[in-house]
């Protein structure tokens, strides 16, 4: 009874060994997955690019629109302003250089008028 559970022990240790020996030999079979197809999409650096150029066309637009308001609201409020100042300012201006050469003569001669 002893020799006929030692030998059935041995067949078993024989087929575990082999077991293993056949797993190892075909796990790289089970591992390996079928090669894909190449895409039809385009890469990711063409994705990359067409999304920055649509990103890039967006900013324009954006800067196109503010500098159109932007020179809208410049006509509509602050060149009236502006125009108004200047004229004030050179009035002013005419007016302080005819008083001087009223008062002093002196400059009239020697001065010219813009």
């Amino acid at each position: 009874m002893i020799l006929k559970s030692v030998g059935q022990h041995r067949e078993m240790k024989f087929l575990i060994v082999v077991l293993i020996l056949l797993i190892q030999a075909f796990q790289p079979l089970w591992g390996q997955t079928p090669t894909p197809e190449p895409p039809d999409s385009p890469g990711i650096l063409t994705r990359v690019f067409d999304t920055a150029r649509m990103a890039k066309d967006n900013v324009k637009t954006a800067m196109d629109v503010v500098v159109d308001f932007a020179g809208e609201y410049y006509g509509e409020h602050i060149q009236p302003a502006v125009d108004n100042y200047r004229n004030w300012a050179a009035g002013i201006r005419t007016t302080a250089r005819e008083k001087m050469h009223y008062y002093l003569p002196f400059f009239a001669a020697n001065t010219t008028t813009n």
